[in-house]
């Protein structure tokens, strides 16, 4: 395992060293759990207790918690986005391909960039277009006519569909499914008519979707999910979402479909979405919440309950079947004032 003096770490982040900057560092731990040769980090202060009993060889920290700290520490002003950096430096996570397998199946019209890795068992369609440094897991099948943007990675057995367009630096995890048929059907007199799912996705540049999550294509016009985003597993993106740049939605969350998402947004787990409506930016939703119409303003928006006594929840659960009820006595009573 290879490792780096703590003043390479440092030079890094752009950042500076306390105490001793020739100390070696090989991987990232926990304050508590931490031992020689790892680098933690503190930056919340309900953790800086633990200062005193780490073993972590240095500790990623603020200016104001180094201040009389007597241990090796990097100083900068967000050490959780420090650590972050550190453990990208220090990451010895394999790729999901390092050449291109004998059994890996290649049209013949695809077209391959320079050090494109396809692992055992792997599918590319008519006219694909891989940009340089993509890797292919094994399993995972890239449908006629896609694009794969430079240094994109897909873990094992990922699908893309025909006409899907990834960017560049993008990581998609093992089981999701990109351009799968968006929810679309006519009803006849009790009988559902398909309709043909025509439009692509577009997916920006360093875009990050987690393991199982499908994002589906556009009806007609394409589903859209630009740079930056980032996607937890289990999530579901219905046919033409459109999701704004650097937005994070958690997992087990479900969008339906033609909803636009706006920049900045952060959306939390197991939330529903519901369809033809749109959410401003830097908008915040807490988890479990269910958003059933538009958000104009930024700021953070809730609606789960939080759990309780079962037989206080069937109480509460009465007493919200009788709110109109309670409502419109108050306005009799109201108008009676009057």
């Amino acid at each position: 395992m290879k490792s780096y003096t703590l003043r390479v770490l440092a030079d890094h982040l752009n950042a500076d060293v306390q105490g001793d900057d020739s100390v070696e560092i090989s991987t990232v731990g926990t304050l508590d759990g931490a031992g020689l040769g790892q680098i933690s980090f503190l930056a919340n202060s309900k953790y800086r207790s633990q200062l005193a009993s780490t073993a972590a060889s240095a500790i990623l920290m603020t200016p104001k918690d180094a201040e009389g700290f007597t241990g090796n520490a990097i100083v900068l002003n967000d050490p959780y986005v420090g650590f972050a950096r550190i453990a990208q430096f220090l990451d010895t996570t394999p790729k999901a391909a390092d050449s291109i397998h004998p059994s890996a199946q290649i049209a013949a019209s695809a077209m391959l960039g320079e050090g494109v890795a396809i692992a055992a068992n792997a599918v590319i369609g008519e006219n694909v277009i891989l940009g340089n440094n993509v890797q292919i897991g094994a399993g995972s099948v890239v449908g006629q006519d896609s694009v794969i943007g430079s240094n994109t990675m897909l873990w094992a057995n990922v699908t893309v569909y025909h006409n899907v367009h990834l960017g560049q630096d993008c990581i998609i995890h093992s089981g999701a499914v990109l351009g799968s048929d968006g929810f679309g059907y006519a009803n006849e007199r009790g009988q559902w008519i398909k309709i043909p799912q025509t439009g692509g996705v577009r997916i920006g540049d360093r875009v990050e979707i987690g393991a199982n999550t499908t994002v589906d294509r556009g009806a007609i016009s394409h589903t859209e999910i630009h740079d930056g985003v980032i996607i937890d597993n289990q999530v579901q993106i219905a046919h033409n979402d459109i999701i704004g740049a650097n937005t994070a939605i958690a997992g087990s969350t479900v969008v339906a479909g033609s909803v636009t998402i706006g920049k900045h947004c952060i959306i939390g787990g197991n939330c529903a979405i519901s369809g033809h409506i749109s959410i401003t930016d830097g908008v915040h939703v807490t988890g479990s919440t269910n958003i059933t119409s538009v958000i104009r303003e930024a700021g953070v928006y809730s609606s789960a309950t939080v759990a309780m006594d079962n037989k206080l929840w069937r109480k509460n659960t009465v007493r919200f079947r009788q709110l109109d009820t309670l409502f419109q006595r108050v306005k009799t009573l109201e108008n009676n004032v009057k």
